[in-house]
């Protein structure tokens, strides 16, 4: 089973990161960006056929590893084909 998980900044977070590809897209040229939030995305592949112990697995991943929740967020995709 495949899954994503996408981790970003949470609403208040300063995301200098972001801040510095919105500046070097607006000296390349392109006008009318108005800002840019930089996250992470994970790509995981389990050996888990349950979607439901699956997501419990990825959650405790996110949570232990992949994100820190104090000043992120995460999101998980899981694809059941």
């Amino acid at each position: 089973m495949k899954a994503r998980i996408k981790v970003m900044l949470k609403n208040g977070v300063l995301d200098p990161q972001g801040k510095a590809i919105e500046g070097a897209l607006g000296s390349l040229g392109f006008s009318g960006v108005a800002s840019v939030r930089q996250g992470k995305l994970f790509e995981v592949e389990l050996d888990e056929k349950d979607p439901a112990r699956a997501r419990v697995a990825l959650e405790d991943m996110s949570k232990k590893l992949l994100a820190n929740t104090v000043i992120e967020n995460y999101a998980i995709e899981i694809d059941e084909k």
